[in-house]
């Protein structure tokens, strides 16, 4: 029975920390293993830029490139001999990057520019590790994630084909050792797609369903599943362990730690969720399951880079149940997700993330229809089993636009 492991950008920042996760996947060596990589480091960052200097013209895309290729090289040096056929491996791969920018008279969409070119992030990281990997004696076979993961062509945020993804994923996955990329996606047309910003997680646990696994790994830069982000809070606790509802909440609200779509195929085939520390691979982590207790500790969310948009009638009417509908369709012509929203009699306010590709045409829609006020440099804050002090602890020196209780959850439109 096949365990699956996923390791972030982080992990493979640089040579020593390829380093060390080839440290770390030695102790498994008797293990069946299916790893899914991520592109190194700030990598889809980067890509990202290439992609907005093709699209918007901002930069030169080529210089851009040709540092993102250098990155990669300095690693590769690293790594291997000069000699060593991994060099021209890498230069190919960058060549299908150029081949994007060169071509003008590709498909003009951003989304589908975007998957292209940011993709080849986790197809280089994916070679080099294969690589390094089997020259440290750690044989493996690398996979094609466009081989095993069928999707529709929504690019950027990809749905899956769950029936032809499950039967591609048990045809081709038979190695003992099994390396692949997360993120990715191909249509029925052979066109590749994205699952969505942060999507490897939601890789590894589209494996694990398909498989059957015997359970998932997710290898951090953190302890395991805090109860807020020590980015910002500076008294996170480490959570032992963690059921799978309550994780499905957290990633809805923003968790940073799990990706928002993981959860619910491994709650589904009941496969336990593990959350461990790369930089200590000995420590206890989080156990994510079915059977995990409740827990009553307070957690914390925050979503930055937030705009809470406020829509009303342009005639003042009640907002009622066809105003909203118009609403939504707009929302899905975008693809916005809404991360809160609330209703008056007059008004219906939504806080999304301030997407610079779509946000100034999702406004400019709504205004063709409604008065719209909107406000941007704002932060969504997110309670789950709070408490009088908790709330003290985000409310406090700032400026409360917008707020939202439940019986388990409180949320807060905030502005420093």
């Amino acid at each position: 029975m096949y365990r699956v492991f996923k390791f972030g950008g982080a992990s493979i920042k640089d040579a020593s920390s390829i380093t060390n996760v080839s440290k770390i996947l030695k102790s498994y060596i008797e293990d069946d293993l299916v790893i899914v990589f991520s592109a190194i480091g700030k990598v889809t960052n980067m890509l990202e830029k290439i992609v907005d200097a093709y699209f918007y013209n901002e930069d030169d895309p080529f210089a851009l490139l040709d540092d993102t290729k250098q990155f990669h090289l300095n690693i590769v040096d690293t790594l291997f001999n000069e000699k060593h056929s991994i060099h021209s491996d890498i230069n190919n791969l960058f060549v299908e990057i150029e081949w994007v920018i060169e071509d003008k008279e590709v498909n003009g969409d951003y989304s589908y520019i975007y998957d292209q070119i940011v993709s080849l992030g986790e197809f280089i990281s994916t070679k080099i590790l294969s690589t390094y990997l089997n020259e440290c004696g750690l044989e493996n076979n690398l996979i094609d994630a466009r081989d095993l993961i069928r999707t529709d062509n929504t690019y950027r945020n990809a749905k899956v084909d769950w029936q032809k993804t499950t039967n591609l994923i048990n045809s081709n996955i038979k190695s003992k050792w099994c390396i692949t990329q997360g993120f990715i996606g191909c249509t029925s047309e052979n066109f590749t797609t994205t699952l969505g910003r942060e999507g490897s997680d939601f890789t590894a646990a589209i494996l694990a369903y398909a498989l059957q696994s015997k359970n998932v790994v997710i290898w951090k830069d953190v302890p395991g599943m805090m109860n807020a982000d020590p980015n910002f809070f500076n008294d996170s606790q480490l959570i032992d362990e963690l059921s799978f509802d309550e994780a499905i909440e957290l990633a809805y609200y923003g968790a940073k730690v799990i990706h928002p779509k993981t959860i619910q195929p491994l709650k589904k085939k009941n496969i336990p969720l593990y959350i461990k520390s790369f930089l200590n691979p000995n420590g206890r982590g989080t156990l994510i399951s079915n059977n995990a207790p409740i827990s009553k500790l307070p957690f914390y969310i925050n979503k930055r880079n937030q705009i809470l948009i406020s829509i009303s009638d342009s005639s003042l009417s009640f907002i009622i149940e066809k105003h909203i509908s118009k609403i939504f369709k707009i929302l899905t012509k975008y693809s916005t997700r809404v991360n809160m929203m609330q209703n008056s009699a007059i008004s219906f306010s939504i806080c999304v993330d301030n997407d610079k590709h779509t946000i100034t045409y999702l406004i400019k829609d709504l205004q063709s229809s409604f008065k719209i006020y909107y406000n941007k440099g704002v932060s969504l804050y997110t309670i789950r089993n709070y408490d009088k002090s908790s709330i003290e602890n985000i409310i406090q020196n700032k400026i409360l636009l917008l707020e939202q209780r439940s019986r388990n959850t409180i949320q807060f439109v905030l502005k420093d």
